[in-house]
């Protein structure tokens, strides 16, 4: 057993751009880091909304060990098969029950044991069930198989992102907010051990508005029609950070953010 685990989570996935930014850079980014685990938040997968199955199937060969999502996960009707038999490709916990999918999950690979929790901010949000409370009520019996656990928190707001990631202070070992596009300057170890960082960013276009086409988005400010977005083409980024975990405590030694 190692005694430190190293751990990627990488920003929201949006369309080919970040999917062939992934294909291309994943693999070198796994061997420059040392990580021995990947996540990837892939919920903007197909053009911007939703993961398609083919999606799905590419974020696992590219090298996602586990895939997380968010209020996105519902645009594609042809995952819902997939996120029902698979706990490799999450949804946020929660939603309330019963719900298709798998809100966390704990998966083997090698000597570690990882779980990852996916959940869902309230604020500017669809009105689902307490994350924290949800989360408690399984924390306790996941840190009985590992105290390695990584949550996804895909939320609005940076008040509710950072409340949620005190309340679970000690309880797990990584806090990554996502859903915004934006990465933030703020990742740190919080006092009982906790990493954390607002937000990931996003693997993209970067110059872009969160991922889309300036000019549609100028227009859709300028007249306040309800225009669908569309993904910018171009040169793409991998956002993220790398943690270092203490693989005995579960206690995060470091957090890093990265743009490649």
């Amino acid at each position: 057993m190692k005694d430190r685990v190293r751990v990627l989570m990488i920003g929201d996935v949006s369309g080919s751009a970040g999917m062939g930014a992934l294909f291309i850079g994943l693999s070198s980014l796994v061997r420059d880091e040392k990580a021995d685990f990947v996540i990837i938040n892939g919920e903007n997968a197909a053009a911007g909304f939703g993961v398609s199955v083919e999606d799905y199937h590419s974020l696992k060969r590219i090298g996602a060990d586990v895939i997380t999502s968010g209020n996105h996960i519902w645009q594609k009707e042809e995952i819902y098969d997939v996120l029902d038999k698979n706990d490799d490709i999450l949804r946020p916990l929660n939603y309330p029950d019963p719900c298709i999918g798998h809100g966390y999950t704990i998966r083997k690979k090698g000597p570690l044991t990882i779980a990852v929790i996916n959940a869902q901010g309230r604020i500017m949000m669809p009105p689902i069930d307490d994350p924290v409370k949800r989360i408690d009520k399984i924390i306790r019996d996941i840190r009985k198989e590992t105290p390695l656990v990584f949550v996804d928190f895909h939320a609005e707001d940076t008040l509710e992102k950072e409340a949620v990631a005190f309340a679970l202070d000690g309880k797990v070992t990584a806090v990554a907010g996502t859903h915004t596009h934006v990465q933030t300057a703020d990742e740190k170890i919080l006092p009982g051990g906790t990493a954390y960082i607002t937000d990931l960013g996003l693997t993209g276009v970067t110059d872009a508005v969160i991922g889309s086409d300036p000019q549609k988005s100028i227009e859709r400010q300028l007249t306040q029609l309800p225009m669908k977005s569309e993904v910018a083409e171009g040169e793409a980024h991998i956002q993220g950070v790398v943690i270092e975990a203490d693989a005995t405590t579960g206690k995060a030694v470091s957090i890093e953010r990265f743009t490649r």
